[in-house]
């Protein structure tokens, strides 16, 4: 039988040949090189993890943050409520937040409130006072302690305004001196802590410098600093009072506008209908304040203030008195007679004061109602005097005029067509407004807002058909942006992930593996056919050479070439593929038996 056979054919498994338990793949993985062997079992294992972390992955709920830390509260007593509760919860370990499930939110903070968990700042007031004092406690430690418990009050209550996060307040109180010259005011700073994307309103600073001032005794307002915690001072006196007032005066203005709106909304309302109609006004609001102080005179009224009157008269008691002079010492003269009556008369009329007085006849003129006779009067002085003060008509008026007086309102106001209905067919029509019905609707909002053709108010009322389309479309949420998108999304990717792994990657390599091995089994059951066939046809081969096909080509010589260079072909053969030869005698045995 050894004859049957050429010496150079080449071994072939045969059909009693099993793989090891039956995989093709096993076998074949047995007679890679070691290193070929790490590398796959290596991307095997790093495949099938990648899998098993993408299902976890697809698989993981969706967690909200419960705190955004857990910065002032007991995170013992938070953890302990929601194990309790069977809520499970996770920390972020970034920025320490608390992370539930999204539809244990509400739930979880229900129970952490019912366990009374709430947040607490870490700012110490007066309770600090509660706290034993030793016996040898100074006065400076009791000063220091109060100092920090009114620092710590201060900071709580605003903390308590609604865009403060938290609040440092420092305090500077200097000890107090009997001395003038030596007193010193206290000083504060106030450092807050904002939250993300808000900002402090002027007059929210402003009440927070009150707040502060009216807590410490002596404290003025210049004397407190507001700074946030980007570094940007707040408390600035000057610019915030001007800011509040313009602040103040912005919203009166916005105000009244909104009341003449709602008036005019009132009264055209029930007439045209919602929707049928658009009002807005403009209020021009003077806020200058203007103090005038005028006087005036009115010349044609004149009017007598005063007027003062002095009468003076003296008479003498007495005749001349005095030194007599020259004359008066002379002897009079010889007496002579008149020559006429009427110088009797002349000389009569010359009567001393105090002497009688004598008629043409030289009798006494007697008084008739005392029965006396008349003296003649003593020489006497008379004055006058008279002072008149005259006032011309005044009038003096003081006029304060209102901060916020409206200067001109402008309204505005827009009316849709009126809508007529068929009673027969139902057909809607639109119709314009007439020209009386558009004055009487300019009429109402006149009085309804109070208009004013002296201050120069206007009202305009036109009629204007609306858009079809002026209705506010509500745009439909973008199916990208349901709750449940993502959660789907994350269990197909994790599908696609898993069918890319194991038909793009494990299969190609276990179809490699087991390619290998049916190759051989192919290759050798060739070799055998077309050797068995070239066994006949030894003259047409003897001076061909026989390729053996296999992992290694192996080229086996001629029959022509000597039994030295068959031999040593063989040894190659053994050398190289120790396998295939053992099989073919293997097959020689069972051939012979």
């Amino acid at each position: 039988m050894a004859d049957a056979l050429p010496d150079n054919v080449p071994a072939t498994p045969g059909p009693g040949g099993k793989p090891l338990f039956g995989l093709t793949f096993l076998d074949n993985l047995a007679d890679m090189t070691m290193l070929r062997q790490v590398g796959l079992m290596v991307g095997l294992a790093a495949s099938v993890a990648i899998g098993f972390a993408v299902v976890l992955w697809s698989q993981q709920p969706d967690y909200r943050p419960l705190y955004g830390s857990l910065a002032g509260l007991d995170a013992k007593q938070v953890m302990e409520t929601l194990a309790a509760s069977d809520i499970a919860y996770t920390v972020e370990p970034n920025s320490g937040a608390l992370l539930v499930k999204a539809d244990d939110v509400a739930r979880a903070r229900l129970k952490l409130a019912a366990a009374g968990v709430m947040p607490t700042d870490s700012n110490i007031g007066f309770e600090i006072l509660d706290k034993e004092q030793g016996l040898g406690t100074s006065q400076f430690m009791e000063a220091t302690r109060y100092r920090r418990g009114l620092e710590g009050e201060l900071a709580r209550t605003i903390s308590s305004l609604n865009n403060v996060k938290g609040a440092r307040v420092h305090l500077a109180i200097p000890k107090s001196s009997v001395f003038v010259r030596d007193e010193r005011r206290p000083s504060a700073s106030v450092l807050v802590e904002l939250y993300a994307g808000r900002s402090l309103e002027p007059g929210q600073v402003l009440a927070i410098v009150n707040l502060v001032a009216t807590s410490v005794p002596e404290l003025n307002k210049s004397q407190i600093t507001v700074v946030d915690q980007k570094g940007n001072l707040l408390s600035d006196q000057a610019e915030n009072s001007g800011l509040t007032m313009a602040g103040k005066q912005f919203d009166y203005s916005r105000r009244m506008e909104s009341m003449l709106t709602q008036r005019v909304h009132n009264i055209l309302q029930p007439v045209l209908g919602n929707d049928r109609y658009k009002a807005e006004v403009s209020a021009d609001v003077d806020f200058s304040a203007v103090e005038s102080t005028s006087e005036q005179f009115n010349p044609d009224q004149p009017a007598l203030r005063s007027e003062q009157s002095t009468t003076e008269q003296r008479t003498a008691s007495n005749g001349p008195q005095g030194v007599p002079g020259a004359l008066s010492n002379q002897p009079p003269g010889p007496a002579t007679a008149p020559q006429q009556a009427g110088q009797g008369a002349a000389a009569a009329g010359m009567i001393q004061p105090g002497q009688p007085l004598l008629d043409a006849n030289g009798q006494q003129i007697m008084d008739p109602a005392t029965g006396q006779p008349m003296l003649a009067p003593y020489p006497a002085d008379k004055r006058s005097q008279s002072t008149r003060n005259f006032e011309l008509d005044r009038s003096i008026s003081h006029t304060k005029q209102q901060q916020g007086r409206v200067n001109r309102l402008s309204v505005a106001v827009v009316i849709d067509d009126q809508f007529n209905v068929d009673p027969a067919s139902g057909d809607v029509t639109r119709a314009p407004w007439s020209t009386d019905q558009l004055a009487r609707f300019t009429r109402l909002v006149q009085d309804a807002v109070g208009f004013d053709a002296s201050r120069g108010d206007s009202v305009s009322v036109i009629n204007v058909p609306f858009s079809p389309e002026r209705a506010e479309v509500v745009a439909d949420i973008p199916f990208y942006s349901q709750p449940w998108f993502w959660g789907v999304v994350k269990q197909v990717l994790g599908v696609l992930f898993i069918l890319v792994l194991v038909f793009g990657v494990l299969r190609p390599v276990l179809n490699n593996i087991s390619g290998q091995g049916r190759n051989k089994h192919a290759a050798g059951i060739g070799n055998d056919a077309e050797l068995g066939a070239m066994s006949g046809f030894d003259s047409e081969l003897a001076n061909d050479r026989v390729s053996l096909g296999g992992p290694q080509s192996i080229l086996l010589p001629s029959p022509s070439e000597g039994y030295d260079a068959q031999l040593n072909a063989i040894k190659s053969l053994v050398a190289e593929d120790p396998g295939r030869v053992a099989q073919v005698v293997k097959e020689w045995i069972n051939a012979d038996e």
